[in-house]
């Protein structure tokens, strides 16, 4: 059991999978805080918070209800859990398309026509929450679209399954975008990247030491020539439940 109870020394765990949060932990490290990963998508990181097995959990997830971003699924998914929701960077989110885009891709409406074949993320990953919120506002199902069960659990794997040919499109990060050959990006949606933690631990030295790094310029400039990244909202509190 990975309890967020248990003291520095047992870990702290952080969720999600994005390269921002690999450096985190790396400077988390150099001040001494046992910074661990788990790489697990966004609901599923926020599932694993409530019950205690990370200590931070990562979500870029929206709500087509508020057009709001992680705020109404903390209160959901952690019912009754007070948690303060800080801000790590924002996205574009969009399609990955072969280069040229020869099919003409460019709304969600085309993922159910006849001559096109998707490869989905996983359920709970932020760009599979997307990609359902946005169908269920068409009155479409995924179970329409060619590929729709097709899922894989990294961006990375699923540009680069539209750049082999093996799919006609794929919903993720335009910073991945720019890793793989034969590909082209279609941006559709800014998305907020958000870090989760119960406000109960916010002044727990590992807390307080990830809050410092975030508001550091050294970690800032890490990212200055990483294309993809607007961090003008980065270790700003973004929300309390």
């Amino acid at each position: 059991d990975l309890s967020a109870n248990r003291p520095a020394g047992g870990g702290f765990i952080i969720c999600g999978q994005d390269l921002i949060l690999d450096i985190l932990s790396n400077l988390l490290r150099l001040h001494g805080v046992m910074a661990l990963r788990a790489y697990i998508g966004s609901y599923d990181s926020l599932v694993s918070l409530y019950h205690d097995r990370v200590n931070v959990a990562t979500a870029h997830l929206w709500d087509s209800s508020t057009d709001d971003y992680n705020v109404p699924h903390v209160r959901t998914l952690l019912p009754g859990i007070r948690c303060t929701i800080v801000n790590i960077t924002y996205r574009t989110q969009g399609f990955y398309v072969a280069r040229g885009n020869p099919k003409g891709i460019g709304s969600w409406s085309d993922f159910v026509r006849e001559d096109i074949r998707m490869i989905n993320r996983e359920k709970g990953a932020g760009s599979r929450v997307l990609l359902d919120e946005n169908l269920k506002l068409l009155g479409l199902y995924g179970s329409r679209i060619a590929g729709y069960e097709d899922e894989n659990q990294s961006h990375l794997a699923v540009a680069s399954a539209v750049g082999r040919g093996d799919a006609d499109v794929a919903v993720g990060t335009e910073k991945i975008a720019r890793l793989v050959e034969d590909i082209d990006f279609i941006p559709i949606q800014r998305e907020r990247y958000d870090l989760v933690v119960k406000t109960e631990h916010i002044n727990r030295p590992e807390v307080r030491t990830m809050l410092e790094i975030l508001w550091s310029e050294k970690f800032k400039n890490e990212f200055r020539n990483i294309g993809g990244y607007d961090l003008s909202h980065i270790g700003r509190v973004m929300h309390e439940t």
